[in-house]
């Protein structure tokens, strides 16, 4: 038995992708636009996507639909209720971004305390070629050794980033809503933490878990952190403070809309402080390629009949 594949959205992923162990059918397309769903994958068994809506409407007129393969961790794209009644398995990717996410990271906290981005412009622009002395201190510059971090989600990759800070010197508090040995509560991260990076999924629970009341509660030199998703905070209300100067910057590779549109507030400042990344956070060549091999491990998991990865 042939089962047919479709990759909707090959592009997202820069990787080798090895041909399933099984019989198969294999179409990719490069971009799929929402009208082009179905068309594309009648008859398919298999989708593969990784930002590809596939809500209700779309699903329902898919009838030998039986997997979607998401070539990524979060599933916010997928209407995981409607496809499990009308049982389509959803599967993901886990645990590939063990070392990406965390030295993105850990870029960001040293690019951000040690204000190397406005000084690298600073230099492009001439101004030391115009300074009196051999270096000249228009923006503070702050150690990472002995400051605090707080890690809002504690699983495998809070986990990953704490060890990491621990080495470099810096005190850890963590949060989850799972109990663990050692935590704290977020109002304790908010008001003792120079760092802050975010690492919990976006829920109705979760969406703009930062705003206004939290920003204002944070230190003035403090560091907010995001490479988890957009929705976790109040872009206007970051943007406010950041302008007010209430927070000393902040350092986002997400946002609340992916590709973000012109009226984003963050995209429309111009602030030595801020640094904006294109969700590429996750992206290191090693662990796409971990996620290619993970991919396709899950959908022959599936067609095996032991699937892995099954997202409820």
């Amino acid at each position: 038995m042939s089962h047919r594949i479709v990759f909707l959205d090959r592009e997202t992923l820069d990787a080798t992708l090895r041909p399933p162990s099984f019989p198969h059918e294999y179409v990719e397309h490069p971009v799929t636009a929402p009208d082009e769903i179905v068309a594309r994958l009648q008859g398919a068994e298999i989708a593969i996507i990784n930002k590809v809506p596939m809500r209700e409407e779309t699903l329902a007129q898919l009838p030998d639909l039986k997997l979607i393969a998401v070539a990524a961790t979060g599933t916010d794209v997928v209407d995981k209720a409607f496809a499990k009644s009308r049982g389509i398995t959803v599967v993901n990717i886990r645990n590939y971004a063990f070392n990406t996410v965390p030295e993105h990271v850990i870029g960001l906290i040293f690019a951000l305390r040690r204000a190397i981005v406005p000084y690298t412009n600073s230099v492009r622009r001439g101004d030391w070629g115009r300074a009196r002395h051999f270096c000249y201190f228009d923006y503070p510059i702050r150690d990472v050794a002995g400051s605090t971090l707080g890690i809002v989600g504690y699983g495998a990759l809070g986990k990953s980033i704490g060890q990491r800070a621990e080495a470099l010197g810096m005190r850890v508090l963590a949060y989850d809503v799972m109990p663990q040995p050692g935590l704290v509560d977020l109002d304790t991260i908010i008001r003792e933490s120079d760092v802050i990076t975010l690492h919990a999924p976006l829920t109705p629970e979760t969406r703009n878990m930062i705003g206004r009341d939290e920003l204002a509660r944070m230190k003035r030199d403090a560091i907010l952190i995001n490479t988890a998703r957009g929705g976790l905070v109040d872009e206007a209300a970051l943007a406010e403070a950041l302008t007010a100067g209430t927070i000393g910057g902040a350092g986002f590779d997400v946002l609340t809309s992916e590709p973000p549109r012109d009226d984003n507030p963050l995209l429309a400042l111009d602030l030595p402080n801020l640094i904006i990344t294109p969700h590429v956070a996750w992206a290191s060549r090693q662990a796409m390629q971990i996620l290619a091999d993970q991919l396709v491990d899950n959908i022959e998991a599936f067609v095996a009949g032991r699937p892995q990865n099954v997202v409820e």
